[in-house]
């Protein structure tokens, strides 16, 4: 007696076509892409506002060292007074010129740091580029 023989597997199935794809495997290439893209954004709006925030500190910095000369032009500005109150010359003299060198450096610090604050652009303009490209994929993707 002869045993029956069992089938053995048939022909392997070729790869889909891009017109054969099944629904799940076009679902699942839509949402791997549209990981991709989200971590891309991510990264460039972390990049984009790590150098925006630089600038500002920096800003932040000038209009802190233009705090402490100001600080230090009321501690002179006092000096003046006292010295000039008391009527030795020489001393309020000195005391005076100091103060004046005082009020120009505060006032450069401040003005430069008030411009440093005025270039920094937190509207991340790259990061906002790319989503209004990544909308209008999508969008093609959908049709």
């Amino acid at each position: 007696m002869s045993t029956p023989q069992q089938p053995g597997p048939g022909p392997v199935p070729a790869e889909p076509t891009g017109s054969e794809r099944s629904l799940g495997d076009i679902v699942s290439d839509i949402t791997t892409d549209l990981s991709t893209l989200i971590k891309q954004e991510m990264d460039l709006a972390k990049t984009e506002l790590k150098e925006e925030v630089s600038q500002a500190g920096k800003g932040a910095g000038l209009l802190g060292g233009a705090g402490v000369a100001g600080h230090l032009l009321l501690i002179f500005l006092s000096l003046t007074i006292v010295f000039a109150l008391d009527e030795a010359m020489p001393a309020w003299a000195a005391a005076l010129i100091v103060t004046v060198l005082w009020a120009v450096v505060a006032a450069v610090l401040a003005l430069t740091g008030k411009k440093a604050i005025q270039q920094s652009n937190p509207q991340l303009p790259k990061t906002q580029q790319t989503l209004k490209e990544d909308a209008q994929w999508a969008k093609a993707q959908k049709s």
